[in-house]
């Protein structure tokens, strides 16, 4: 499965575009007066504006074995959001490192570098080294039935996780993070869940189907 687009509500335009053309460099793919457009490797990252927007979690894969080389890359454009004193996070059962910061939203981002995608490439990390969005969050009230619908749908399996506080759903190059955002809040450093509407395009098996987001309940349609 494969995230083609993602859509995502903001109250900060203007910061949003400084932060993701300007201090990471991302190309500038289309811009109106009120949506902006970013590619981000594999995926392409849209910003509408509301005047309501809450952050999201999503997650951005970068190659198997640059974790430390993205850390100094990132750490000279951004504040890094540690875990327990650590700014590179190491996930052992997920055999992935992982580093956290916010963007004019105060989205929680996250570069993940997955080993087992062994895309291990040797040449210096810049922005031309993000693969794809991989990861989004869903926080809902019931994760079961969250599942339900990604497993009827979408023929998902979990990943990790049980239906109690935290459930991945999907496979490495994509996954819903689904959390009871009435018991858990957003790694690493506990801030609030919110059920913000997003819009996702996915190709699978050749198949694209966008998923809508919508006041914590989602929605399906095959293209």
């Amino acid at each position: 499965m494969q995230f083609e687009a993602l859509t995502l509500l903001t109250s900060n335009l203007a910061g949003q575009r400084y932060f993701y053309n300007q201090l990471l460099g991302c190309l500038l793919v289309a811009e109106t007066a009120n949506s902006i457009s970013f590619q981000i490797g594999q995926t392409l990252l849209h910003f509408k504006t509301a005047p309501t927007a809450k952050p999201y979690h999503f997650a951005i894969n970068i190659p198997a074995y640059q974790a430390a080389e993205a850390f100094q890359w990132l750490n000279d454009r951004v504040s890094i959001l540690p875990y327990q004193g650590q700014e590179i996070v190491d996930f052992s059962n997920w055999n992935a490192k992982a580093i956290y910061f916010y963007d004019a939203d105060y989205n929680i981002v996250e570069f993940i570098a997955r080993r087992n995608l062994k895309d291990a490439r040797i040449t210096p990390f810049s922005v031309s080294s993000f693969l794809e969005i991989s990861e989004i969050g869903l926080p809902v009230s019931a994760i079961e039935t969250t599942f339900n619908d990604l497993h009827t749908h979408l023929g998902l399996s979990i990943f990790d996780g049980s239906f109690d506080k935290f459930c991945a759903v999907g496979e490495e190059r994509g996954l819903f993070i689904i959390i009871d955002k009435n018991k858990k809040g957003w790694f690493p450093l506990n801030d609030e869940a919110f059920s913000a509407d997003f819009e996702l395009l996915i190709v699978q098996d050749s198949q694209q189907q966008l998923i809508h987001f919508i006041d914590g309940q989602l929605v399906f349609r095959v293209l």
